[in-house]
């Protein structure tokens, strides 16, 4: 039981730990506002494409 405690304050302690999951965490966000920005702009184009195809009809 000493042994995992001990290993547990040293994973704590350990801070290239932390670096990686502020990556993750980044690359979450970064990931998410992609699909929103796409999404958004995705929706548009499809309402002006369907628009120019109806008037060329």
């Amino acid at each position: 039981m000493d042994k995992f405690i001990s290993r547990a304050k040293e994973f704590a302690k350990d801070e290239e730990g932390l670096t990686v999951v502020e990556y993750v965490i980044g690359a979450a966000l970064l990931v998410g506002g992609l699909v929103v920005i796409f999404n958004n702009l995705g929706t548009s184009l499809s309402t002006k494409l369907n628009t120019v195809i109806s008037e060329i009809s």
